[in-house]
């Protein structure tokens, strides 16, 4: 058994399927740290920057000792932003797969209703954003006197976007045996006092941000004039001509210009930021997961919650206030053993923000010059045939995981007053089947999603168009990927 592998963790069949299928090989260094403390139960306070693996840090050892059995949730992830809940639940749902773990984000600017009647279903893991779940909790729609595990995710961002109030509302609703994790970049004196409050004894844990921030990160600083920028910014696309490209601006209005004027140059590019409608923010994301577009002008809110594997560069178009945020946004670059490039603008009246940036990575950022006529030149013609050419489709990290699963949809739900034991016993009733090969299933008032796992999909989608589910026919079709 290698020393650096997840067979060093007794984890359960159905969890080490999983991970294969995910591709996780080696445990990260917060992995090694932080799973051998969570399945021991204990509490604990790790600090690590973004892109370190936290999220399967907490995630394979709660999904290994979550009870399916138990219809309440039985762990609680606080994250700050949307797309980092949404991020979190997608993780949660592919490392539990096959041991049918039901995991629901609950966030903001999505109907109430509709998160209220997942909620009634069998959940495992609810993960979402403090002010949705503190709703959720005082209109009595969410249920956690089961509750084992609370994770509280990006605790730093949580404190800077006054949420931390909430957190604490939150803390003082939950039972108080129970595990509590907290993830955090930094720990500042507010941190630390919700800790010694809430916290029983915890461990502690601190993965170096140097390692991660310069290992596999070409860093470098260009100096220019606020009213250079954009032709600076096109310069260096020509030349450094990105596969997949972040541009990190400050405000969303600099967001919105900087897009436009891309977009007037035919870049094929997006934007997000938080005054766009969530549906925009989470097709965006989308689309640029699955490589769509090479560019993503964006906000920090968006620093967060990008799990992409092979963006090849980060620019921050406007260099960073707070030190942290470089860290974050540089951080979508060079991960999963991949390397990359982050290049900061720098405008003569930014050193403060420089100096302590340099401290606190503890590296001098390498300055480089703005590239030369003849060097945009000579790179012009190389980067226009890769910006008209489509880019390359990325593979959800997922596929592999998805590929011996089908979606099956039934046009009968809770109103015929069916259950999922009744599919269960239906569906391994049918030669060759067995409630291993059963999934997560979803019933919802009108219809229900039944996953089939193994590659037995079609074979129980044609058995079950002459069965009946405790006496009912129902219609069974081939569920929409969506």
């Amino acid at each position: 058994m290698s020393e650096n592998s997840f067979e060093m963790y007794d984890l359960s069949e159905d969890i080490v399927k999983a991970l294969d299928s995910l591709k996780y090989e080696q445990p990260t260094e917060v992995q090694r740290k932080v799973i051998p403390v969570v399945l021991e139960k204990k509490d604990l306070i790790v600090k690590s920057q973004t892109g370190s693996g936290k999220t399967a840090a907490f995630g394979i050892p709660i999904c290994e000792q979550v009870d399916w059995n138990e219809n309440k949730p039985q762990a609680l992830v606080l994250t700050p932003t949307r797309e980092l809940a949404v991020q979190v639940k997608e993780d949660m749902t592919n490392i539990g797969r096959f041991k049918r773990i039901k995991a629901t984000a609950i966030y903001g600017k999505e109907p109430f209703a509709k998160q209220s009647a997942e909620l009634k279903q069998k959940s495992h893991v609810v993960v979402g954003t403090p002010g949705r779940v503190l709703d959720h909790m005082n209109r009595g729609t969410i249920a956690l006197e089961r509750l084992e595990y609370l994770v509280i995710d990006e605790a730093d961002l949580m404190l800077s976007m006054g949420f931390i109030e909430q957190v604490e509302a939150i803390i003082k609703e939950l039972p108080k045996k129970r595990v509590t994790l907290l993830f955090s970049a930094t720990l500042p004196e507010d941190i630390e006092n919700l800790c010694r409050r809430h916290m029983n004894n915890p461990n502690r844990i601190e993965i170096q941000a140097a390692g991660i921030t310069t290992s596999t990160i070409k860093h470098s600083l260009v100096e220019v004039r606020e009213a250079d920028k954009f032709e600076l910014l096109k310069n260096v696309t020509i030349v450094e001509n990105p596969e997949s490209c972040i541009i990190f601006c400050r405000t969303q209005d600099q967001v919105d210009k900087v897009y436009k004027q891309l977009e007037e140059l035919d870049y094929p590019c997006a934007k997000i930021h938080g005054g766009m409608e969530q549906e925009d923010r989470f097709e965006v994301m989308s689309n640029f997961r699955r490589g769509e577009f090479r560019y993503l002008v964006a906000t920090d809110v968006a620093a967060r919650g990008i799990d992409i594997d092979n963006i090849t560069h980060v620019i921050n178009y406007d260099f960073p206030m707070e030190k942290e945020s470089y860290v974050h946004r540089t951080g979508r670059t060079g991960r999963a053993g991949n390397t990359g490039r982050a290049i900061s603008f720098i405008t003569p009246h930014e050193d403060k923000w420089l100096a302590e940036v340099q401290g606190y990575i503890g590296f001098d950022i390498p300055r480089m010059d703005a590239p030369t006529r003849d060097e945009v030149s000579s790179k012009r013609t190389a980067f226009i045939v890769r910006s008209n050419k489509q880019p390359s489709p990325k593979k959800a990290k997922n596929e592999q995981l998805n590929k011996g699963i089908m979606k099956l949809f039934f046009n009968g739900g809770k109103k015929k007053k069916l259950r999922a034991v009744d599919f269960v016993g239906t569906i391994a009733r049918i030669d060759g089947v067995t409630v291993e090969d059963i999934g997560i299933i979803t019933i919802q008032d009108a219809v229900t999603y039944v996953e089939i796992l193994n590659g037995k999909g079609p074979h129980v989608l044609q058995a079950m168009k002459d069965t009946t589910i405790k006496g009912k026919q129902l219609k069974v079709y081939l569920a929409n990927k969506s």
